[in-house]
C-alpha cells in the first residue's frame, strides 16, 4: 500500500475480540460510501484474547488495514499515540473498537472538516448503557477539569474524534509519558468545532476503565494541563492560618474569662495536630505527582515498545522510528502521492 490515504483510522484494541469483526464492518461501511482512500490502523495494546489474530485475519483480506502490536500492554493512551505516529492520512480520526463510538458518526467529523475544521470532536448528548455513579462521576469529571484547566477542554468528549494532518503533526511532537490526548488536541489550537451523537451501550466484553485507571487518568488530566492543586495549598494555607490566629484568640480570651480549667487537657490539642498532620500529607501527595511525572519524563524513555507490524513496509518502519526518536514530523516524501484533491478551507 504506496499511495497516500485521505483519511487514517486509529483504533487501539486490547480483548476487543468479539467486536472487531463488526466493528471493521462498520468502518467499512461508513466510508466506503463517501468514495475516497482511507487506512485503519489497528493498534494491539497487549491483547490475550486472541485479538491479535483475529486483526491479522482481518488485515490480509484488506490491504487498508495495518496493524501495529505492542511488545506488551502499554495503555489505551499510548495507543492512541502509536497510531497517531505511524498514520498518513490528511486527516486523522480516533475511535475506539469496542462500537461505544458508531463508525457511522465518522462522515460526519469528515462533513465538518472539509468545511475548514481542524479538529472535530465528538460530544456525547446520551450515554447509554451506563451506570448513575458512571454518568455522574464523568459529568463532574469534565467540568472540573473545563473549569481549572488553563485550556478549553470541551465537556462530554472523549477521544472520538477527527484531527487535521497539522494537528497530528504537532501532537507527534508532544512526548510527554502522562497523556491526555483530549486535552492535547484542545492545547494545539486551530479551528476547533463539536458534532453531538449517542454513546452507545457496550455490546460485548467489560470497560477497560475501571475505578483505578479512572483515577489515575483524572490525575494525568490534572496534572498535565493545571497547577490548581499547587495553587489551592497557598490558599488553604492561609484559611488554617486564620482560622488557628481566630481559634486562638476565642480560647484565650474564655480561658481569661472562665478560668484556666477551662479547655483544659491535650484532647484539643491532639485534635488540631492530626488536622493539620492531614493537610500536610495530602499536600506532600500532591506534590509528590507533579515531582514523580517530572522523574518519568527525565528518564526520557520511549512511550511505546512495538514487537510487530502488518501492512507497514521496512522503509515506512524505519521512517517513523527515526522521525519519533527525533520528534518531529514523519516524512511523507516517500509516498505517492494521490492526485491532489481540493477541500473547502483545507487545499489538500
Amino acid at each position: 500500500m504506496t499511495a497516500r490515504p485521505m483519511y487514517s483510522i486509529v483504533a487501539p484494541v486490547f480483548n476487543e475480540a468479539g467486536n472487531l469483526q463488526r466493528f471493521y464492518q462498520e468502518v467499512k461501511a461508513a466510508l466506503d460510501g463517501i468514495g475516497e482512500s482511507w487506512e485503519l490502523l489497528l493498534v494491539n495494546d497487549g491483547s490475550t484474547d486472541g485479538s491479535q489474530e483475529l486483526m491479522l485475519q482481518l488485515a490480509e483480506k484488506d490491504s487498508r488495514l495495518r496493524v501495529i502490536s505492542f511488545a506488551r500492554n502499554f495503555g489505551h493512551q499510548i495507543a492512541v499515540t502509536a497510531g497517531v505516529d505511524y498514520a498518513r492520512g490528511r486527516a486523522v480520526i480516533l475511535i475506539d473498537a469496542d462500537l461505544q463510538d458508531p463508525p457511522a458518526v465518522m462522515p460526519r467529523l469528515i462533513a465538518k472538516w472539509k468545511e475548514g475544521y481542524d479538529v472535530v470532536y465528538a460530544v456525547r448528548a446520551e450515554r447509554r448503557g451506563e451506570s448513575f455513579w458512571k454518568r455522574f462521576s464523568a459529568k463532574i469529571f469534565y467540568r472540573l477539569i473545563h473549569r481549572i484547566t488553563d485550556i478549553d477542554i470541551p465537556v462530554d468528549t472523549g477521544d472520538f474524534r477527527l484531527m487535521d494532518e497539522r494537528v497530528a503533526a504537532v501532537l507527534r511532537q508532544m512526548r510527554e509519558h502522562h497523556r491526555f490526548v483530549r486535552g492535547m488536541t484542545s492545547w494545539v489550537g486551530y479551528k476547533q468545532t463539536g458534532v453531538e451523537y449517542v454513546r452507545e451501550q457496550r455490546v460485548w466484553g467489560e470497560t477497560k476503565y475501571p475505578l483505578r485507571k479512572m483515577i489515575a487518568f483524572a490525575l494525568d488530566a490534572v496534572t498535565s494541563f493545571s497547577f490548581f492543586p499547587l495553587q489551592i495549598m497557598i490558599y488553604m494555607s492561609l484559611i488554617l492560618a486564620i482560622a488557628s490566629l481566630l481559634v486562638g484568640l476565642v480560647i484565650s480570651s474564655l480561658r481569661l474569662a472562665m478560668g484556666e480549667e477551662f479547655f483544659g487537657g491535650q484532647a484539643t490539642t491532639i485534635i488540631l495536630l492530626l488536622l493539620l498532620s492531614s493537610f500536610q500529607l495530602f499536600f506532600l501527595f500532591v506534590i509528590g505527582q507533579y515531582v514523580a511525572r517530572t522523574y518519568d519524563e527525565s528518564r526520557d524513555r520511549p512511550l511505546y515498545v512495538v514487537a510487530s507490524t502488518f501492512g507497514l513496509s521496512e522503509a515506512q518502519v524505519a521512517n517513523q522510528r527515526t522521525s519519533v526518536a527525533s520528534n518531529v514530523e514523519p516524512v511523507k516524501d516517500n509516498f505517492v502521492e494521490r492526485e491532489t484533491v481540493e477541500v473547502a478551507g483545507h487545499g489538500v
